[in-house]
């Protein structure tokens, strides 16, 4: 049996309750009823929704200040609200917006227009919700070709090491066409493959004075014509390692000179590793000490050399 939509729905008058429990029900929707904010909140401590229908106004708390504070519990910032208000004004239109309301309907309300509204936005939250779960599930390397292989999105961490190969990036110079069409021609066919056939990609990026290794795996479609792909540098580890023994560095330390090698500033190191910039700068500090270097140049330099004598 298929699962029902459960649609919480909050205004302080018993008569609107009573129409919107009744409308959304014809409707083959799951209706929740809270009479303010604070029992709004308490409920979805107990149960979680799958949209939230506010009115704007409310006594006590009202419904921006619960939507706000509704968006501040990770696990149930996904949740869409919807605003219902008689108030159209510009003004209360954004507060409601920037709140992290997704939609709003004004009173007297049109019912099929809200049904409408409704089963569109439970729509784009699953297809949401449902990319973020893979991201959780799957890591947070990962990024989104489309069916020509071009690149639609790609987590923070993926970003940084594509680099100039995102569209609208400022990219490594003339190389950058040729090198995103080859990504792009590479994604396709491994997705193409047939099964028991080659399970990863590999290209060569070139960083500064480094060339990069980029391994790609095709996980799973994500929406139509979107597709999921895992990235990852298996090169770095062994560049690490020499790094490592060579030069008698920590691990990551080793990691941090890696990528101050490839012209990352720190905060892109910070976002890569999953560290803060400050760390990454007592890191270096360590990095110049152990090396006998002053600055980040020389210890670029010193890595690139360390790594062309081992290749």
């Amino acid at each position: 049996m298929k699962r029902r939509d459960m649609i919480l729905v909050v205004d302080d008058t018993p008569d609107t309750l009573g129409f919107l429990t009744e409308a959304i029900e014809r409707a083959d929707l799951t209706v929740l009823v809270a009479i303010d904010g604070e029992s709004a909140l308490e409920l979805v401590g107990q149960i979680t929704p799958d949209l939230v229908l506010m009115d704007a106004v409310m006594p006590g708390l009202d419904g921006f200040e619960t939507c706000r504070r509704l968006k501040q519990i990770p696990h149930l910032s996904h949740i869409p609200v919807i605003f219902m208000t008689g108030l159209s004004d510009t003004e209360h239109v954004v507060k409601g917006l920037e709140a992290g309301g997704v939609d709003y309907v004004t009173k007297p309300i049109v019912v099929d227009e809200l049904i409408a509204r409704i089963r569109v936005h439970l729509t784009n939250a699953r297809v949401a919700y449902g990319a973020r779960a893979a991201l959780d599930a799957t890591g947070r390397f990962l990024l989104a070709a489309g069916a020509d292989g071009r690149i639609l999105w790609c987590t923070p961490q993926a970003e940084r090491l594509l680099g100039g190969l995102l569209p609208g990036a400022d990219g490594p110079g003339r190389d950058a066409v040729p090198l995103a069409a080859t990504l792009a021609a590479g994604l396709t066919r491994l997705r193409q493959a047939a099964p028991g056939a080659a399970e990863t990609f590999t290209m060569e990026l070139p960083d500064g004075e480094l060339v990069r290794r980029l391994e790609f795996s095709y996980l799973s479609p994500a929406n139509p014509d979107e597709y999921l792909f895992r990235l990852s540098e298996p090169a770095a580890g062994r560049q690490e390692a020499v790094l490592r023994d060579a030069l008698g560095l920590t691990a990551r330390e080793a990691e941090v000179l890696l990528w101050i090698a490839g012209g990352k500033p720190n905060r892109d190191i910070g976002e890569i590793l999953g560290i803060s910039p400050r760390t990454v700068n007592k890191h270096l500090e360590q990095v110049f000490a152990k090396l006998g270097v002053e600055n980040r140049a020389s210890a670029a330099a010193l890595a690139i050399r360390t790594l062309a004598a081992r290749a």
